[in-house]
């Protein structure tokens, strides 16, 4: 539950989400599309004016939502019709309870996206993943492989498999705020303070995360974006309780890694990985998934002075490569 003194409701996150979408110049509809259960996936759909060309479906990370890709959509939208949702359980969309049980919850991830394309009526398309959207985009490609003309995963968590080496390697390159705040709260929700701060929870998001205003800064000189990104955090934990199902010791590492699973995905699917030249990700999980799949086409893509978040970070180096 979220506390009664958080300044937030889903009406507040709507007003947000509206605020950062007036930087998007291409036309936009929004929204819900139904799946089984009750559940609504909230959905963006960015120049619906070019059905002949092949659309991409955009698949946000942990804690984000559809809008956050805003600087990515004019210049994709040049070429192809573009889709963004929210994750079941993030965002706008439903917020149900997920299993406990690691392997159902990522099914349960997966199959709200199938769903999500029946409804929609897509029957293939270019599919992009960044982050822990990488990770279920990859699920996703593996089960439904038919539908997926070109898989893009964007700095994908939870590939690789965790030993001691990996596990330093990467805790070297982790920002200085995750490794303060991230073992504190190894046992609990990973955004929880910031609705037990209550009303002064857009005031500690502003100043534990300044690199979110800066990151969007060439759209929004103000609190725009990080307003929006507090309004998704700040609403009923569902998602983000399913990602700590899914995490194993630390962040960084999934249960049940995505790498040895590479082998299952059709080897007709190309598979292009983009990585921020900077990021904190291991990037030798796209090596190792081309020496996995040595007979089909895997690419990388590095992208330079740019960390996790390259869609904003390089937005127009990241729109082009994609």
């Amino acid at each position: 539950m979220v506390p009664r003194w958080c300044p937030t409701s889903p009406q507040r996150l709507a007003d947000a989400e509206t605020r950062v979408l007036t930087y998007v110049k291409s036309r936009i509809e929004r929204f819900y599309v139904p799946i089984p259960n009750g559940g609504r996936i909230w959905t963006l759909k960015v120049n619906p004016r070019k059905p002949e060309t092949l659309p991409i479906v955009m698949v946000h990370g942990f804690g984000g939502a559809a809008a956050f890709f805003f600087l990515n959509f004019d210049a994709l939208a040049e070429h192809r019709t573009v889709y963004a949702f929210d994750l079941l359980g993030f965002g706008r969309s439903s917020r149900p309870k997920f299993s406990t049980n690691p392997d159902v919850v990522e099914e349960e991830f997966v199959d709200s996206i199938e769903e999500w394309r029946k409804g929609v009526g897509l029957e293939k398309f270019i599919l992009w993943g960044g982050s822990f959207g990488g990770f279920l985009a990859a699920s996703y490609a593996i089960k439904h492989p038919g539908r997926v003309k070109h898989l893009i995963l964007a700095g994908p968590w939870g590939f690789p498999e965790m030993t001691e080496q990996a596990m330093n390697e990467v805790h070297a390159q982790t920002p200085f705020w995750m490794r303060i705040f991230l073992p504190l709260l190894s046992h609990f929700n990973l955004l929880m303070p910031f609705r037990l701060a209550g009303p002064f929870g857009p005031q500690f998001l502003r100043i534990s995360r300044p690199d979110m205003r800066t990151k969007f800064e060439d759209a929004f000189q103000d609190n725009t974006v990080i307003d929006y990104l507090y309004h998704c955090i700040a609403q009923p934990p569902s998602a983000e309780t399913a990602f700590r199902t899914l995490q194993s010791e630390g962040w960084e590492w999934a249960k049940n890694p995505m790498l040895p699973r590479m082998t299952s995905l059709d080897p007709n699917v190309p598979i292009t990985f983009i990585y921020g030249a900077d990021s904190w990700v291991d990037s030798r999980t796209g090596e190792k998934t081309a020496v996995l799949r040595k007979d089909s086409y895997v690419d990388m893509i590095f992208i330079q002075n740019a960390g996790h978040h390259m869609y904003a970070e390089q937005y127009i180096t990241t729109s082009t490569e994609s």
